[in-house]
């Protein structure tokens, strides 16, 4: 008898599943609020109403993490076809399980890839059972990507650090986290700037950027002026991808270094910002500091400006309040005459103080 009893209520289960077909009507790609989410065709077959609920749960499509679910109100469904929208629906509850996900009901869902997670859940007095599921993966996306602003596409750039700059993508408040990977490679001869970017090792790459500008730092690789170069821009949310720029290219014209000669009694003061300029010095680097940050010691590297951009020395320095004349000593290092190096120092406020030099 038991048995008899559970294969007839399986049979019914079986027959209360395939009495209801679901069809999610999801944009692919796109912003998009949460009542979109929400858009739905049930065709039931039942020769009476049924009473039924709907739950959805969104995951995170590369990391299969929990984003939000909700779950609508009871309500009929009678024979054919029903077109569902937020407000036959409502009140909708919702379990935010991200905390970058938005609390507005009518807010925006970040940009992301996401998979969503629909099941229609038949009610009949305490009882209730999965009467149609469906899973489908959609993307929020930017309306617009960044844009490219500085430097312009296949322009020749004056100094040999240029500075880059893009706009955001929009709208902006799709964004928990907005943050850019920056990527620059060399644009070999025959190449598309695409292909370039595709099959070359980068010249430059960052990743994490808060600002909408990067100046090429000394510490690079030195830029070539006889080579062109492509730049591309990639915007994320977290650590999600979310649009890219397009690719553009540009060739540095270069500017000869001013060698400035400076006497045995000078001090050279140094600089947040460096320019083509370069000091020579040969037993002694003499160079004065403002120390405005009120450190009493900061560690400062001594850089060889090559290929491989190798730290020479990196040691502590005392400093006083106000005005400090420092001397380095260069005798006991491993300098090569006629090689160019980098002096710098980073203070309290995460402030970099520079100079280079060529030594003699």
């Amino acid at each position: 008898m038991r048995r008899f009893l559970l294969i007839a209520i399986t049979m019914l289960s079986i027959q209360a599943s395939a009495q209801i077909n679901m069809t999610v009507q999801l944009p692919p790609t796109g912003v998009m609020q949460k009542a979109q989410l929400w858009n739905l065709l049930l065709v039931s077959a039942s020769s009476s109403s049924i009473w039924v609920h709907v739950e959805l749960r969104i995951t995170d499509a590369q990391t299969n993490q929990p984003v939000l679910t909700g779950s609508s109100r009871n309500f009929y469904i009678a024979r054919g076809a029903k077109q569902l929208q937020v407000a036959d629906l409502a009140p909708i509850t919702y379990e935010y399980l991200s905390p970058s996900a938005d609390r507005n009901a009518n807010g925006l869902l970040m940009a992301g890839s996401y998979m969503a997670c629909y099941s229609v859940i038949q009610v009949s007095g305490d009882a209730s059972s999965l009467a149609a599921e469906d899973c489908l993966p959609f993307a929020v996306e930017p309306v617009s990507p960044p844009l490219l602003n500085n430097p312009a596409d296949q322009s020749v750039v004056e100094g040999n650090l240029p500075q880059f700059a893009w706009l955001p993508p929009a709208p902006l408040s799709i964004f928990s986290d907005l943050n850019y990977d920056f990527t620059m490679v060399e644009l070999r001869k025959g190449q598309s700037a695409a292909e370039a970017m595709q099959s070359n090792i980068p010249v430059y790459h960052t990743t994490h950027l808060k600002d909408q500008f990067l100046n090429y730092p000394v510490s690079a690789i030195a830029l070539d002026t006889a080579k062109n170069y492509a730049w591309t821009v990639t915007a994320r949310n977290n650590n999600q991808f979310a649009a890219q720029t397009d690719i553009w290219t540009f060739k540095v014209k270069g500017v000869a270094p001013e060698k400035i000669a400076v006497n045995s009694s000078a001090y050279v003061q140094l600089k947040k910002e460096l320019d083509a300029s370069a000091v020579t010095c040969s037993e002694t680097l003499q160079f004065g500091y403002s120390n405005d940050a009120g450190d009493a010691s900061v560690i400062y590297e001594l850089i060889r400006l090559d290929a491989g951009h190798s730290i020479v020395k990196s040691a502590a320095l005392s400093l006083e309040p106000g005005m400090n004349n420092v001397k380095i000593n260069l005798k006991k290092l491993d300098l090569k005459t006629g090689q160019s190096y980098l002096f710098r120092l980073k203070n309290g406020r995460r402030e970099y103080w520079q100079i280079k030099f060529i030594y003699q």
